[in-house]
């Protein structure tokens, strides 16, 4: 393992709304987040939840010393023990590798800590580097929903990834 993944706390909060709010990094998005105190107070709510965990990810080799950028994963259906993988991995960290090795940790704590059955991602079909990532993982193909996001003034397909408990296989 080349990263560590540290549990989000309250002196993460401005690191988290840099990243969520950073138009440069969620190109693939319908919309990105404004960096205020609506967004501090729903990292704030998350941290002190049990619905969304949020992880810093930091590279062994750095020391540990900056952030190389986060993962989380929140429920997505609670009866069906479903839990949804978000990841941000700054750019000067991408095609390394550490997206892929943070984003199986993720999958591993989902199956291993929260007793999921499923893990699901979903990404804008013009994100190759995400469904890469997500199939690295283990994660399959499951379906395209058409025309799922207003990206840019145009429909545009989302696909849907997951990987189940009896798939996954710790690395």
């Amino acid at each position: 393992e080349r990263v560590i993944l540290t549990r989000a706390v309250e002196s993460n909060i401005d690191f988290l709304c840099r990243i969520e709010s950073d138009k440069d990094l969620w190109i693939y998005e319908e919309s990105v987040k404004d960096n205020d105190d609506k967004l501090r107070e729903q990292f704030r709510k998350q941290i002190n939840g049990n619905t969304c965990h949020n992880f810093i990810v930091t590279i062994k080799e750095d020391n540990l010393k900056h952030p190389s950028g986060f993962v989380s994963v929140w429920q997505y259906t609670d009866w069906r023990k479903s839990w949804e993988v978000g990841y941000s991995i700054l750019p000067q960290y991408q095609n390394k590798g550490y997206g892929v090795e943070s984003l199986k940790l993720l999958i591993g704590f989902a199956f291993k800590e929260l007793k999921a059955h499923k893990v699901v991602g979903m990404c804008n079909i013009m994100n190759v580097a995400s469904a890469k990532m997500m199939t690295k993982c283990g994660m399959r193909l499951e379906g395209v929903f058409r025309e799922e996001l207003d990206w840019h003034g145009k429909w545009t397909d989302q696909q849907f990834y997951s990987i189940l408990e009896s798939e996954f296989i710790e690395v």
